[in-house]
């Protein structure tokens, strides 16, 4: 039985070769993504993804998980072993079922997407204890137009992407009646990431 564990974790593809370059390159893409809302920040890929996650997913993983987030993963996710085993072995990330008290959720199926209020919205007290939405999107250069207005952006920002599910945006106009409460959402496409923090009102622009 201990071989066999042993023999499934030495199959697992690894983590960062670097894993302070790495971690900090990942850190620094997502914190300029979040400071310029709409904006395509490039994270530096790594050697190797678990079954159906993405690049800059994983890397996102490597970075941001530890025993301290809780982590809820969306069905498909949920139903690849390797992911699990994965992020259990190199992020230490507790996967739980109860959705309204993760820290992050991995969603590889935007079609899967529940309804936003099934997650932690945060408390007047603590906005910040809210559950960042980490969503894989088929591209982040090309599709529908979309316009961006809030902190961060001079002005109006213009997203073009394709995304499931179609109503995202739609959906995330929640947060205008929950601020400071709300959602925050991190798009990824392979190795590009885009935010979308609480504070962003997105606006579709048709394609």
């Amino acid at each position: 039985m201990r071989g066999e564990i042993m023999t499934t974790i030495a199959e697992l593809p690894p983590g960062f070769a670097d894993k302070v370059l790495s971690a900090q390159s990942t850190f620094r893409s997502v914190m300029d993504a979040m400071a310029r809302p709409g904006s395509v920040q490039r994270i530096v890929p790594m050697a190797g993804t678990p079954g159906p996650m993405m690049r800059g997913v994983a890397a996102i993983a490597l970075t941001l998980f530890d025993h301290d987030t809780p982590l809820w993963l969306d069905a498909r996710m949920a139903e690849s072993s390797d992911v699990v085993k994965w992020l259990k072995f190199h992020t230490g990330a507790p996967v739980i079922q109860d959705s309204s008290i993760a820290s992050f959720a991995l969603i590889g199926d935007g079609a899967l997407l529940p309804a936003l209020e099934r997650f932690a919205l945060g408390t007047s007290e603590y906005p910040d204890r809210s559950t960042t939405l980490i969503l894989q999107v088929d591209r982040l250069d090309a599709g529908q137009s979309f316009e961006l207005r809030g902190p961060g952006i001079d002005g109006v920002a213009t997203l073009r992407a394709s995304i499931k599910p179609a109503d995202l945006f739609e959906r995330l106009r929640v947060n205008e009646t929950l601020f400071p409460r709300g959602i925050d959402v991190v798009l990824v496409a392979d190795d590009a990431v885009v935010a979308i923090p609480r504070t962003t009102r997105v606006v579709s622009k048709g394609s």
